[in-house]
């Protein structure tokens, strides 16, 4: 027989709990019975149920504290009362207490299936909840602050896993303020190393003989000021990882000596003779075209190979703007709790401008821009005036790149697109204002209104709220003079 779910039945009389017992069984239900409170409680001690049916008049323990302990035993276990219909008041002071709903002596029977088929959504609905809760708290203990739900970076999720347990070397690319320290940080909390240390070196932010006295330490005497022996970062990172971030600024000098690590996992401390064996992994980070730095022969080809045994590419922001409305909400969230504005967010407005923008620096950037805006509010609703001018006033117009195909292309038609497109960028940079944007591409006002015919350009609608900053220009029928468009821009 197909089992919806399992039923505690706790009621002292016997003909109620055989016709309870026959109804729930007939729906499928798998049925235990008890005849008094007490051994009620003990069968939900030692066997899990999905809802519990309880006589509110029992003899020795009552209804009312047996709903007490049973909410002790699963706080999210549905409890059904049953009463007589002179104690209604009880029932609803038992729901008060934890009781999900009642049913009144004598009942009919879809009224008992009706409630327990809702008691049992409820519950199904709590521990599906409680799932996703634990699954985002495992995913957050597993990438830490890196954020995104977008393709690109569910590739970078699934080769964290992947690649995390290996003790292989990893190169990670990306642009400056992608955190690739943070994907660094999350291959090792993913390895079995995640008890160890965890080490950054700064790469090339120190003198050569200052950085490998960093990395592999020095004797007494080793050279000027030398007074005390000194272990290095990879001995402290020993069974751990170390993290090189930005290593193409390594000297060509170090990166052998890093070779040298790397392959025979031993090393020499600065002016001394002993070999160091220690089991690190290496974990290197770069925003430069290492393979170019190679080719240019200011980076070693072997160490390169050694590196790029597997790489992970972090996409710029630009390239997964999907992901700029999770983040928002995450620095608003951080951000907000430490400024006393937890319930801070982001006027529809303020979200369009930070969208629209491509963020050479990146998720940094971004992180930035809410911070700023956060301390600088005035209340709880971060509107456009607080997003910085940059963002504000970039080009939402970019140079298009031009392939020419094998059977070639139409200069004309190229040269109409472009000129299209830049028309449309510059009026929606002047607010839709003709006369500005006439100013912005030095041309008479005339001349370019004639050109929004001729291109068929038209004004854009807004779409609510949302839409503030789209751009929207004047209508033909809106210039005065010479072409001059009104001061203020106008929809229809």
């Amino acid at each position: 027989m197909n089992r919806h779910g399992s039923i505690l039945v706790i009621d002292d009389e016997e003909i109620m709990r055989e016709i309870l017992d026959a109804l729930l069984s007939r729906e499928g239900y798998d049925v235990r019975l008890a005849t008094h409170a007490a051994e009620g409680l003990e069968l939900a001690r030692t066997m899990p149920f999905d809802a519990v049916i309880v006589d509110m008049m029992m003899p020795g323990m009552d209804g009312i504290s047996a709903l007490d302990e049973l909410k002790k035993i699963d706080d999210d276990l549905p409890v059904v009362m049953i009463t007589a219909y002179a104690s209604v008041e009880n029932a609803i002071a038992a729901m008060k207490r934890g009781a999900f709903d009642y049913i009144t002596k004598p009942f009919k029977n879809d009224e008992v299936l009706v409630v327990l088929r809702n008691a049992l959504a409820q519950h199904r609905l709590v521990a599906e909840n409680r799932a996703l809760r634990q699954n985002l708290q495992a995913r957050a203990n597993r990438f830490g602050e890196i954020i995104g739900r977008s393709s690109r970076m569910k590739q970078v999720f699934d080769l964290i896993i992947q690649a995390a347990p290996s003790r292989t070397t990893i190169l990670i690319n990306g642009e400056s303020g992608t955190g690739k320290e943070l994907v660094a940080r999350s291959l090792h909390q993913n390895s079995a190393r995640s008890d160890r240390a965890f080490i950054t070196v700064n790469s090339g932010n120190l003198p050569p003989d200052l950085l490998e006295s960093n990395l592999f330490g020095h004797v007494k005497g080793a050279f000027t000021g030398a007074v005390y022996p000194k272990k290095g970062l990879f001995e402290l990172a020993d069974k751990g990882t170390i993290f090189f971030d930005e290593i193409g600024n390594i000297p060509l000098d170090t990166q052998a000596k890093l070779l040298r690590v790397i392959q025979e996992r031993e090393f020499m401390r600065l002016g001394g003779v002993e070999t160091i064996k220690v089991d690190v992994r290496i974990i290197a980070a770069t925003n430069v075209d290492l393979r170019r730095m190679m080719e240019e022969g200011k980076f070693r080809e072997d160490l390169y190979y050694r590196l790029h045994v597997i790489t992970v590419e972090l996409p710029p922001l630009r390239e997964r703007k999907d992901d700029i409305p999770l983040l928002v909400q995450h620095f608003l969230d951080k951000y907000g709790l430490e400024n006393q504005k937890a319930d801070a967010e982001l006027t529809p407005d303020a979200l369009d401008l930070l969208l629209e923008y491509d963020w050479p620096g990146n998720v940094r950037e971004l992180e930035n821009v809410i911070e700023r805006a956060i301390v600088l509010s005035q209340g709880l609703r971060i509107d456009a005036d607080l997003v910085p001018d940059h963002v504000r006033s970039s080009k939402r117009f970019q140079m298009p790149q031009f392939i020419v195909p094998p059977e070639g292309i139409s200069f004309r038609e190229v040269i109409t697109d472009f000129e299209k497109r830049l028309i449309e960028s510059t009026l929606e940079a002047a607010g839709g204002v003709q006369k500005r944007a006439a100013e912005l591409l030095h041309i008479k006002p005339t001349t370019l209104n004639e050109m929004i015919k001729r291109h068929d350009i038209r004004p854009r609608r807004k779409r609510g709220v949302a839409a503030a900053g789209r751009p929207h220009i004047a209508d033909a029928d809106d210039v005065n003079g010479e072409g001059g468009a009104t001061e203020e821009p106008v929809n229809r």
